[in-house]
């Protein structure tokens, strides 16, 4: 299994023990497991980090919502997606959109009060 972290500093073997990790250490974790089209890839962060109600279910308004998480407690919030490229072959533009659009959300949360780490473990 490969995984490859933004902005996560480990190397732990699967999603399973990101998340355990991430939760020891005080991280909010938002798990989200293959899915196989973008709008199941929205709904699952929607539902793992509670977003607001004007979360549109778009590339744009996920951008947006992961790089301002002002509605969520200070802290680490941690995004594991566990084999992104189950997406890849229904959707290979919208996989590597959304790749896109996490590497910026994680380095634009920066080191504020809730930095954002996203970690892909499987094939990406």
């Amino acid at each position: 299994m490969t995984v490859q972290s933004i902005g996560l500093q480990c190397s732990p073997r699967d999603a399973g023990q990101v998340a355990d990790t991430a939760r020891q250490c005080g991280a909010r974790v938002a798990r989200v497991d293959g899915p196989r089209d973008r709008q199941a890839f929205y709904r699952a962060v929607a539902a793992q980090l509670d977003v607001p109600d004007w979360f549109g279910h778009n590339l744009d308004a996920l951008r947006d919502v992961l790089t301002d998480l002002s509605w969520l407690p200070a802290g680490e919030v941690v995004l594991i997606w566990d084999d992104p490229a189950a997406l890849a072959p229904a959707d290979p533009e919208g996989h590597d959109r959304l790749l896109d659009v996490l590497a910026d959300a994680a380095a634009a949360s920066g080191t504020g009060e809730r930095p954002l780490r996203v970690v892909l473990t499987g094939r990406i």
